[in-house]
Formats: C-alpha cells, structure tokens, sequence
C-alpha cells in the first residue's frame, strides 16, 4: 500500500460522514484546499468518481457508498488496535515480567507485593526468582531486581531498597570449640562455609576497615548454593557463614548465631530494579517503579 493511500481513504471517509470538505478539513486539521486534493488524487488511483460535489453538497456515488461500506469496519479496527495499545501506554495494566534475585523476592517482594497487587489490579506480575545475571532483553523480561553492584552499567538502575548489612556469624557452641576470630586472618585457621555464586566462582569474604580492604579464602567442610542452608549449618556449629544479615537476623536475635567481626565488615548492599530505557516504558512497569520507590521513601521497603 502506497505510503499516501491510507491518509487519502481516511479523507474520503471524513468526507463522506461530515458531507462537507469544510468541516472534514477540521476534523482532519488540514485545509480544505489539501483534503480536495487527496480526495482527487484517491479518485485518479482507483480510476473512479467517489464523490458528486457542487458548491452547496457532497454526496456518494454509488462505488463511493460501496466503498465507505468495506472501509468503516477496517477503520473502526484501526482505530481499536491503537486504542488497545495507548491502553497499555496511560493505564497501568497487563503483564509484568520480571526477574528476581532470590533475597529479592524474600526480603523486599513478598512483604510488598500483595499490596501492590491490590492498588493497581489489572496488572499481572510474573516472578522468575533466578540468582544468574540475566539478560533481560533476550529473555524479554520488563524488568530486574539485583543487588546494585551486580546491574549492568548500560542499565537504568532505580534503588528500591535500604540496606542490608553482610556478616559473618557462627553459632556460640562452635565458637567455644574452635575460639573466637579477632581479625579476618584468624578465619584461615576456621571452618568456613563457602556460597557458590550463579557464575560458579565462591562468593569471596571481603572486609573493609579504615580505608582497607582485604579477602580471606578461608576453607572449610562444606559449599552450599542456598543461603538458608548456610544458615542452618552455622547455627548447627559447622562452622563461620558469610551472608546478607537480613538471613541471620533471626537467629541472633535468638542467640543461635554470633556476628564476627563486626569492626571490619564491608559496605551493606541494596536492591535496584533495573531495566533497558527511560523512554516509552509500559505503564505497568513506571507504576511498579514508582511504587517500589514510595515503599523505599516511607521505610516499608
């Protein structure tokens, strides 16, 4: 279809609704001078007259009725398919897919979520929890949640929420078997429960003091890639766990873990929802973003 021709049916129809190029220029916002000539340029293609007009009417020719008859419906389905799709553009509706760091999904998804879901109920969120760096353009996701020092710089990056401190901890019982760590080097001489990171490297035990950062490799009896096991192994005095404290709190809270070293323990982490682009995002994900954001401002997040 020549690039002109649907402009120059959508004339003809205004034309022929509004029996007037007067007020079917207005309705288009153009002049009447440019309509007549789209209307004589359409006539010229198809070869037939559509319109009989003189000064004072506008009137349909027979192949013009014709022709206004097959062509309504198809506009009318025009005007809905762009209709569906500024839908998804003003209102926040329809699907929201979104890939999720576990802790995520625990710490910050689950305590917020069912409220969001309850604002904005023509939304339908689908969770993938995946602890691998996703790429969220191939695998069309709208969006992700990442620990900030894991997105992409290319990114758009949104903090959604407070800190999470690291620790390490151990149980009292292990402590009193295997003696009190005073310095991250003493942990070499300890059984150190490893965490296997998506890349398949060992999350390394990073410690910060006074402008200095060291890491210590220390080895121990058993490597897990599930945080809560971790957990659960420290406080059975396996040995020393490194991990985001919201996964210890509890426990320290009871006096089954012990944190360690706390004088030298490196920056706490946040969550950040990330996605490809400021511009032209669907409704749905600037209503996610923005909510996520207001959670973070009144500390529910």
């Amino acid at each position: 279809m020549r690039g002109t021709l649907f402009a120059e049916l959508n004339a003809f129809v205004a034309v022929a609704e509004q029996k007037s190029f007067v007020k079917a220029a207005t309705q288009l916002g153009i002049s009447p001078a440019t309509l007549s000539q789209s209307i004589k340029t359409l006539e010229e293609t198809l070869g037939v007259r559509l319109l009989n007009r003189t000064t004072r009417s506008v009137n349909l020719t027979e192949v013009g009725s014709r022709l206004l008859g097959r062509l309504r419906p198809v506009l009318d389905d025009y005007e809905a398919a762009i209709e569906s799709v500024n839908i998804f553009r003003d209102k926040p509706c329809g699907i929201l897919r979104l890939t999720v760091l576990p802790p995520a999904i625990e710490f910050l998804l689950t305590p917020l979520l069912p409220r969001f879901l309850k604002q904005y109920p023509d939304i339908r969120v689908e969770i993938s929890s995946d602890a691998a760096l996703t790429d969220i353009v191939a695998e069309r996701f709208d969006a992700g949640i990442r620990i900030g020092q894991l997105v992409e710089r290319d990114m758009i990056a949104v903090r959604v929420s407070r800190d999470f401190p690291i620790r390490v901890v151990a149980s009292p019982e292990y402590l009193q078997r295997r003696g009190t760590p005073l310095q991250p080097e003493d942990l070499r001489t300890h059984n150190c429960i490893r965490f296997r990171l998506p890349s398949g490297a060992l999350m390394p035990w990073s410690f910060e003091r006074k402008g200095k950062r060291i890491e210590v490799a220390g080895e121990g009896s058993a490597i897990v890639n599930d945080p809560e096991m971790g957990v659960r192994l420290a406080a059975e005095g396996i040995g020393a766990f490194y991990m985001i404290a919201a996964y210890t709190e509890a426990l320290e809270t009871r006096r089954k873990l012990v944190p360690l070293l706390e004088d030298w323990m490196p920056p706490p982490v946040a969550f950040y929802i990330y996605y490809p682009s400021r511009k032209q995002n669907p409704a749905a994900l600037e209503a996610f973003v923005g909510f996520l954001k207001a959670s973070l401002k009144d500390g529910s997040a």
